[in-house]
């Protein structure tokens, strides 16, 4: 296997890849380890294992590692930028005809079943991060809920509490740190219910999409509460309903949810800004592959970062949860938004299991014919 096959695949995943960050990794597990044989499924695993120890959207964490395991720098260069420039480009097509005729006046009803869809994939989103990642280990869920709350009060997530998500599960389950953590307690409960500080001044778009793209654990729209606050309330970059219809195209897009800051980019400053917000929020996902990849088996023994991260991560759960609850008191004004939203939970949720495009393309057409 060479590395322009890796390439060859990376790019087609790209292309045709819809359903998330669990299903692009179970279409690799399938075609690269069961089908083709490229990979062990130990080498799979631990590729897994660092992806979602590791900021950034699992999947394209995953497909870097393969890069790199079969090719170094180079492989995780060529497999990255495969698997992400297909739906960077449909974004881009996507915002062009947006700026172009969004205005229309048919297409707003459309988008406002959109936003709809939006708010109910994000709840049912969260509720399955929740099973998988909380179970029932009631102090993850105490972390999930601390965090959903801070974004409703706040209406931002704040990475400070989501950090300190992670030290305080890791305090909590050593007893020699249980100092630490009566000491941190308070801190961390006021830090996610008081105003916070501002954030640092960062450099235009690709400063910005750079420390996003570091927050990220595990599922992509971890990304959407921080996104929420810095893009809307705070530069002022696009409007909600702009916002909310930046979601709808990564999900209506294949390859990784986080390519929603290209049509944000796009809307800031044309090519140009896409490109730069693109390169900005994976290159952080890239560095730390060719950071931490040689060293990783030293790293995923350790059980302190484990501890740290299953932290973040139902963190970073409550954050998705409390943004769906925050954009929904916005969107869900009137019963016919909360009915699709309901619809649309309904649709790709029961044994329906309807495509999350198809699900927001016929929300927008439920839009138009409603409004």
């Amino acid at each position: 296997m060479t590395t322009l096959a890796l390439a060859r695949y990376f790019l087609r995943l790209g292309t045709t890849g819809f359903g998330g960050p669990i299903a692009l990794v179970g279409y690799m597990q399938r075609n690269l380890v069961e089908e083709r044989h490229w990979f062990t499924s130990d080498e799979f695993s631990r590729g897994l294992a660092l992806a979602q120890i590791s900021p950034g959207p699992l999947a394209t964490q995953l497909a870097l590692y393969l890069g790199w395991l079969r090719g170094g720098v180079r492989g995780a260069t060529v497999a990255g930028a495969a698997f992400i420039a297909p739906s960077l480009a449909m974004v881009l097509f996507i915002s062009a005809l947006y700026v172009r005729y969004g205005a229309l006046a048919w297409l707003r009803p459309a988008f406002g079943g959109v936003a709809a869809a939006v708010v109910g994939i994000l709840a049912r989103s969260a509720f399955k991060l929740a099973k998988m990642t909380l179970a029932n280990d009631r102090l993850l869920w105490a972390l999930a809920a601390v965090n959903a709350i801070g974004v409703l009060l706040l209406k931002q997530e704040s990475l400070v509490v989501l950090v300190l998500s992670g030290v305080v599960l890791v305090v909590s389950r050593h007893r020699r740190y249980a100092g630490v953590a009566v000491a941190i307690a308070p801190v961390w409960l006021v830090g996610a219910l008081a105003a916070p500080a501002a954030l640092p001044q960062l450099a235009g778009l690709f400063g910005y999409f750079a420390v996003a793209g570091a927050a990220v654990f595990g599922s992509g729209l971890a990304i959407v509460p921080y996104l929420y606050h810095g893009v809307v309330e705070q530069r002022h970059w696009l409007t909600e309903p702009q916002f909310l219809d930046a979601i709808a195209v990564s999900m209506i897009t294949p390859g990784p949810v986080v390519i929603t800051v290209g049509f944000i980019g796009y809307l800031v400053a044309g090519i140009p800004g896409a490109l730069v917000s693109a390169l900005g929020v994976f290159l952080p996902v890239y560095l730390v592959v060719l950071v931490v990849a040689p060293h990783f088996e030293r790293v995923r023994r350790n059980a302190t970062v484990h501890l740290f991260v299953s932290g973040v991560t139902a963190g970073a759960t409550g954050a998705i949860a409390g943004a769906a609850a925050l954009l929904g008191t916005r969107v869900l004004t009137d019963v016919r938004a909360v009915a699709i939203a309901v619809v649309v939970i309904l649709a790709i949720a029961t044994r329906l299991r309807m495509p999350e495009p198809l699900a927001i393309a016929g929300a927008g057409v439920i839009g138009v014919v409603l409004w």
